[in-house]
């Protein structure tokens, strides 16, 4: 091969990498600008509504004015009971698929089914709720059946990103505990696990994301329409951000009266979704320099 043809082939490699990476980036900017606009759009209209008393009192007037203080409690419950019941088993059944169980026709059936429940529309999952906790279990309408429920939604991704947070962990950490006299056990919980904990934060990251904003599952199995008071305990129902914001903005007693407190809801419910990720990230980065040290 010639130098002036291994020039033009190297230069035509570099013009193909530069359109890839100019069309890569266009869409990552596109996504981007999307985003801060459907942001400043709802910040723009919620935050008028925004005062100590939009946050921290009952609504009033079928809905139209008062607050939203036991929608965020509701939220806040449903979003605590989900991960106390999904991030335990969620990790645990990554270490078991990534750390105990060999790969063959199992392994492979468990992680295609894990991967379908992730892409199950949640509707579904707010049956499932219904029809098991709710009617079978007699959980009825409560915050134990809807956490249970959004549990479950939340289970695969959990799952998925503990097993491939585990699986980045380089093999010679475990070799080297091994060598030195350390069980299976033991390795995971005191090597394996607190280098992987960082990465296995994401999963719990996203699901706190997820399920602080659906709708269908806690439709079926916990959500008030309206009950302007506090849960005193796990079978109570409660409001809920999402629900509230759907029925102000399609079904409430004066929708154009209580469009405000629509927008209103939504930027609360970002916020909410918003410093969840930020102190999760802040846990995340203090475990992820605690390793490096």
């Amino acid at each position: 091969m010639t130098t002036d043809k291994a020039h033009k082939i190297l230069k035509r490699k570099k013009l193909s990498q530069s359109i890839a990476f100019s069309i890569f980036a266009l869409i990552t900017a596109v996504v981007v600008l999307i985003l801060l606009g459907i942001l400043y759009f709802i910040f723009v209209r919620g935050f008028p509504a925004l005062s100590w008393k939009f946050l921290t009192t009952m609504p009033t007037d079928g809905m139209t004015d008062g607050g939203i203080y036991p929608a965020i409690i509701g939220t806040f419950c449903l979003i605590g009971g989900s991960m106390l019941f999904a991030f335990p088993i969620g990790v645990l059944s990554g270490i078991y698929l990534n750390e105990y169980l060999l790969d063959g026709k199992l392994k492979n059936f468990i992680n295609m089914m894990t991967n379908n429940l992730a892409g199950v529309p949640s509707i579904v999952f707010g049956l499932f709720g219904m029809a098991l906790f709710v009617n079978k279990l007699k959980f009825g309408d409560s915050i134990l059946a809807g956490s249970l429920t959004l549990g479950l939604l939340a289970l695969p991704v959990i799952i998925r990103t503990t097993e491939e947070a585990l699986k980045s962990v380089d093999d010679a950490f475990r070799i080297a505990s091994y060598a030195l006299g350390a069980s299976k056990l033991q390795t995971i919980r005191k090597v394996v696990l607190p280098i992987a904990f960082p990465n296995i934060l994401t999963g719990l990251i996203l699901s706190i994301g997820r399920v602080s904003g659906e709708t269908a599952p806690i439709l079926f199995t916990v959500a008030a329409y309206f009950l302007p008071k506090l849960p005193h305990s796990i079978y109570d129902q409660v409001m809920a951000l999402p629900y509230h914001l759907y029925v102000i903005c399609t079904s409430g007693t004066n929708i154009e009266a209580s469009r405000k407190m629509a927008y209103g809801t939504a930027l609360v419910l970002i916020l909410i979704v918003l410093i969840s990720n930020i102190l999760a990230g802040i846990i995340r980065n203090y475990y992820h320099k605690k390793n490096k040290i």
